[in-house]
């Protein structure tokens, strides 16, 4: 095996139970996924979205998309973000970025349930009517902490209020940039129920269903370049009256179960997000290379085609090793909240990097939507403003560097 396929490879490592997992997701992509890529990216329905089963089934025929859902809950995949006391697998951090990294290889989304690792907050009542349902896909979340003057400072900026009332609470305020919030049964709400204390100790974590009079979703979302239909909605809350039972977690801790999202759920997971688009660019750049004639010579050819290969590979195999121990350190309960902010940011900047280099390599055909690299291109440069900017990620990382 050469070097580039054994850094493809990915095992280098990995205990052999993780690599065992992993190939069933190798196996999936190759076999069911990859197949269907050509329908998905003619369909006007397709494109970025956070809800791999609203996608599929706009996309597929029931018959399609039960035959995947089959597959996830039969080889254990289903239940890839679930820990076993509620039916999941004992797989370590380590697994899931090395698992979804398979998956991300292809356009297609695989059906596997997105369980925020927050929601293992709720308690009581709210396990029954929250966390279980979504757990088997029957109910929806989404998460609402953005808002239109509080984006890169929540914590100082969050307008959207939670008052104490004779029999819950009250909710006043806008939500912005929401991803997915047309089809969530419920919603996870920051707001503020002490204005002195704010993030460090005034903001409380709500679950708000999505019918609660006092709750209202801009219709239609916001149109961006992510997909063919708005994935992102504006939502108002004007007199949302909740019960005590509502709050997730304690009052007053709502940011740091924010941060806690932000951190695993969200940063942390952008990493393998990247990585498999990033190596599929790599793999389909290195095959047009070699097959594409250009005065006589494959474009693989020459030295200007080679050097945007060769930065592709280093990118893939620095993230990819960046992905690893960052995941490794979290399954020793080390706080990676900086470390997590680094795989954000470079498996953003690089991930843009290596699409473009990818797209460029391809010439003409390169944005074609007949191939999914401008899809991919989008999906990662989008990395560089969710979930935190670039610049946002360089502030966070700054700061630990500075106070270590």
């Amino acid at each position: 095996m050469s070097y580039a396929a054994r850094v493809k490879d990915g095992s280098y490592g990995l205990p052999a139970e993780i690599v065992e997992f992993r190939d069933v997701a190798r196996r999936i992509v190759a076999e069911q996924l990859l197949p269907l890529e050509r329908e998905y990216l003619a369909h006007k329905g397709a494109g970025y979205g956070l809800q791999p089963m609203t996608n599929l089934r706009r996309v597929f025929k029931p018959e399609v998309v039960d035959r995947l859902v089959g597959t996830s809950r039969s080889t254990g995949l289903w239940h890839l973000m679930v820990p076993p006391e509620f039916g999941g697998s004992q797989l370590s951090t380590l697994a899931k970025m090395a698992i979804v990294e398979e998956f991300m290889y292809t356009a297609v989304p695989f059906p596997f349930v997105n369980v925020p690792n927050i929601l293992y907050e709720c308690r009581g009542a709210q396990v029954e009517r929250y966390l279980k349902p979504v757990i088997e896909g029957e109910k929806i979340h989404c998460f609402a902490q953005t808002e239109p003057d509080a984006g890169s400072d929540p914590g100082g900026m969050m307008k959207t209020s939670a008052v104490l009332t004779d029999d819950g609470w009250e909710l006043n305020g806008t939500k912005m940039w929401i991803s997915g919030a047309d089809e969530a049964d419920f919603l996870l709400v920051q707001a503020v129920t002490d204005p002195q204390l704010r993030q460090r100790g005034g903001i409380t974590m709500f679950l708000v269903d999505r019918d609660n009079p006092g709750l209202r979703i801009e219709t239609p979302g916001i149109s961006t370049w992510l997909g063919a239909t708005p994935s992102t909605y504006v939502v108002h809350f004007d007199g949302c009256r909740v019960k005590n039972d509502a709050v997730l977690g304690e009052v007053g801790k709502g940011f740091n179960l924010g941060q806690k999202w932000l951190t695993i759920h969200d940063r942390l997971m952008r990493g393998p997000y990247s990585l498999g688009k990033m190596q599929r660019a790599l793999d389909m750049s290195v095959e047009w290379s070699k097959q594409r004639v250009t005065f006589g010579r494959p474009i693989s050819d020459r030295q200007a085609i080679q050097w945007k290969l060769v930065d592709m590979f280093v990118d893939i195999s620095s993230l990819r090793a960046l992905i690893y121990q960052t995941a490794a350190r979290a399954d020793a309960g080390e706080d990676v909240r900086s470390e997590a902010a680094l795989v954000k940011m470079c498996a953003a900047d690089w991930g843009t990097r290596c699409l473009d280099h990818a797209i460029q390599i391809h010439g003409a055909m390169g944005e074609s939507l007949e191939l999914p690299l401008t899809l991919f291109f989008r999906y990662i440069r989008h990395f560089q403003i969710g979930g935190g900017t670039s610049e946002i990620q360089r502030m966070l990382i700054a700061r630990s560097i500075l106070q270590d």
